[in-house]
Formats: C-alpha cells, structure tokens, sequence
C-alpha cells in the first residue's frame, strides 16, 4: 500500500525523522530504505538498536509516528500513477482483488477511503497485529485465505524489498514497482516483473504471468 498506491513513504520518513529529532537523531533517506516494508514496531526496534535508545519507549514512539503519518497522509498524500487503472483492469477481467499491507488499520481505512478503492476490493489484511510482518509472507497467506484463492494463483504488486520477498515466500507471483532511485537494485530480479509504473502493466504482462503458474 505504502509507496505502492499512495506516496507515502516520504511521509513515514517525514514522521519518524520528527519523533526521533526529539533526541537529536536524524535518519537519511538512503538509511531509511533499509527499513522499507517492516511494520512501525519492527522499524522502530532496528533504529532503537542501532542508536542504543531505550526501548520502553518504543510503543509510545510506535502511536506517535502512525498518528502523525495518518494526519500527513490526510493533508498531502497523493495517489501513485496508475492506482485506478489496475484496479478497474483486474476488475473488467473477473479477478478478486484484496490488499495486503504491513501498515496499521487505521492508516489502512485513511488511505482506503482517499483512494476510492474500497469498492473494488473483497479482502484487506494488516500485519499489526500478526507475530511478523513483512518479509515473513503471513500477511499475504492470510489475504489469499480470505479471498478463498490458492497463493499459487495469485499476482502480488510491491514495491518494497522486504515485500517482494514475502510475497516470493507465500508462492505468489510477485510485480514490483520499485521507487525510481531504488530501480537498479540487483536484488528486484527475484520479481517475475519489473515495471516503472501500476499504469504499464498491460495484457501481455498477465498472459506472461499466468502461462508460468
């Protein structure tokens, strides 16, 4: 969902960057992408480790940066190029669709409800409250079991590493639309596709993916 149907991702930074500047830490944008995909809790857990904080305050700073991502999500996030097409292009041809994400339900329904999409989908699954998030494939296990589909006859679209290796994990067949500074990452070629933008992908692209399932 995050950098996948909304540009988000700056936002996350955004938020974190803020709370963490409570004790003078600032984290790159080249640091960040190391943390990509991973729920607020496990984001928070790597950086508490890594700058030695105490982690009794993780839960509080965990409330804090969600809060502040759905105010920013609210005020200025904008819909990533193609969102509405690929849904109306697996809607005209019969396929059930359903969202997995690592993201927390309140963000989910926010970003739902400004998206427009709710109406096209028949599954939603969060990781929040699962035992691991992303890259554990869990989350998309769990959305295939609610939409009654076998992982095996699913297309998973990500855009994060931790992602794709999830979606990999559950047997899917994996899409990746990866930030255009994180395209030539070697690591995207565990993907059965890689597109620059939800707006490319076309027939021929499915045709490809469903003679390999």
């Amino acid at each position: 969902m995050d950098g996948l149907l909304i540009d988000s991702e700056p936002l996350w930074q955004e938020a974190a960057n803020e709370i963490f500047s409570l004790h003078n830490i600032s984290i790159s944008k080249e640091e960040y992408e190391k943390t990509t995909g991973l729920r607020t809790a496990e984001f928070l857990e790597y950086w508490f480790n890594h700058f030695k904080l105490d982690r009794n305050l993780i839960p509080k700073w965990d409330k804090l940066i969600v809060d502040l991502v759905i105010d920013k999500v609210k005020t200025k996030g904008s819909i990533m190029a193609g969102v509405e097409y690929i849904f109306n292009f697996f809607k005209q041809k019969d396929f059930k669709i359903g969202l997995a994400t690592s993201s927390p339900n309140l963000l989910i329904d926010a970003v739902v409800d400004i998206a427009g999409i709710k109406k096209y989908l028949q599954a939603i699954a969060s990781a929040q409250d699962l035992p691991y998030g992303k890259p554990n494939p869990q989350v998309y296990l769990n959305c295939a079991k609610t939409l009654k589909s076998d992982p095996k006859d699913c297309i998973c679209f990500e855009d994060s590493i931790n992602g794709m290796i999830a979606a990999k994990a559950a047997k899917m067949k994996c899409v990746v639309v990866p930030a255009t500074n994180q395209a030539k990452d070697t690591r995207w070629s565990l993907a059965d596709l890689q597109l620059s933008s939800l707006q490319n992908f076309g027939i021929l692209h499915l045709e490809r993916l469903s003679n390999n399932i």
